[in-house]
């Protein structure tokens, strides 16, 4: 029995309904027929069995949980545990959700409303390495990139103060903290709490990620002011 149990597959679900965990049980038991499934009802129980459970391979995760907002969850999961791939399943499939989630580093997006067959085929391709989104959904994803990449870069940016614009600027040049905060004159601290704000603006979660998000962009053009004015 013990050679059998080193083969199973480990598989986390994540969500605050009994019967919707039941559900993807179904899914998981078509996908992995060898699956040791753990279960938990919110990120705080998430994250006691992560802890405590060795070789968990995937993690189902609902958006909506109860004492999370948002991506916290999502967020919380993936700094925590960095090499459990995560994928979605959620009642909400607008595509700017799906958008984000990806670039928060979900491993794949599944609606609640998907059959069984293709929660299996979602659980199969993120254990395998690659990140899944259904078909239909994957169309809706790429033509509401297409029609709003540019513009929601230029509207996130749009957020930024002049001081953090500045940051971002030398980021963009390859400066880290200790050499922005001597260019300009302020402590590394308060450079540290301008990066993080400035990730958070817009919607990324690594100084490399906003430089590829912002690459093309002229920010002085976008703002239609001088972002190198006054720190404030």
């Amino acid at each position: 029995m013990s050679d059998c149990r080193k083969t199973m597959t480990k598989i986390l679900i994540v969500d605050d309904h009994p019967m919707f965990r039941e559900a993807l049980r179904g899914a998981v038991a078509v996908a992995r027929v060898d699956a040791e499934v753990f279960e938990a009802g919110g990120i705080e129980a998430a994250c006691e069995v992560l802890r405590g459970t060795q070789g968990i391979e995937i993690v189902l995760l609902d958006l909506s949980l109860p004492g999370t907002s948002g991506f916290d969850g999502l967020i919380l999961l993936r700094s925590s545990f960095p090499r459990v791939p995560i994928m979605i399943v959620s009642g909400m499939d607008d595509p700017r959700i799906v958008q984000e989630a990806i670039r928060l580093g979900a491993a794949g997006f599944v609606p609640k409303s998907a059959n069984k067959s293709t929660l299996a085929e979602a659980i199969s391709d993120v254990l395998s390495g690659s990140v899944f989104v259904p078909e239909d959904l994957a169309g809706r994803l790429a033509r509401t990139q297409a029609a709003t990449g540019a513009v929601d870069v230029a509207a996130r940016l749009a957020e930024l103060t002049p001081a953090q614009i500045r940051v971002l600027q030398l980021i963009r040049h390859g400066r880290l903290n200790k050499q922005i905060a001597h260019e300009l004159g302020v402590s590394e601290t308060t450079v540290k709490a301008h990066v993080s704000e400035i990730l958070r603006k817009l919607n990324v979660v690594s100084r490399t990620q906003a430089v590829i998000e912002t690459a093309q962009l002229d920010f002085e053009a976008i703002l239609g002011t001088d972002a190198t004015r006054s720190w404030d």
